[in-house]
């Protein structure tokens, strides 16, 4: 597989073309070798329970798999669909941004594997995750 590297700011160009990740508020603060690192900015939207303000695990989940997966757009240079998607959540996330990382754990010419965590502004570990992805290039 032909790999790429994006800059932090070509990454954030092609992210932003989505409108869910838009909505995520999603910036990039660092691409390199070791993975990916996003901050999402906080979203009323969010709360799933007005009484106790967490945060929805489906906005975690998403961001599992989005960071996993970008961490290998930012190599591959092009959209990966996701195959597999694993999640656990550790604690609630209450309202404030949430600071996403991935790392590529295998990268491979048909099939790839990348983790990612998410965690609190004050590095809480939130929901951790792996997902599987198909690298193939398109015909």
């Amino acid at each position: 597989m032909s790999e790429v590297e994006l800059t932090p700011a070509q990454v954030e160009e092609m992210i932003a073309r989505g409108p869910f990740n838009k909505w995520l508020g999603l910036r990039i603060q660092k691409v390199d070798k070791e993975g990916i690192e996003l901050i999402a900015t906080w979203r009323e939207e969010w709360v799933v329970n007005p009484q106790r303000r967490y945060t929805h695990g489906g906005i975690l989940a998403a961001l599992i798999d989005l960071t996993a997966d970008w961490s290998l757009v930012a190599h591959t240079g092009r959209g990966v669909p996701t195959i597999d998607l694993r999640v656990d959540y550790h604690r609630a996330a209450m309202p404030g941004d949430l600071i996403a990382r991935g790392k590529i754990v295998k990268l491979g010419s048909q099939i790839s594997v990348a983790e990612a965590s998410v965690f609190d502004m004050e590095e809480k570990l939130l929901a951790s995750g792996r997902g599987v992805y198909l690298t193939t290039p398109p015909a």
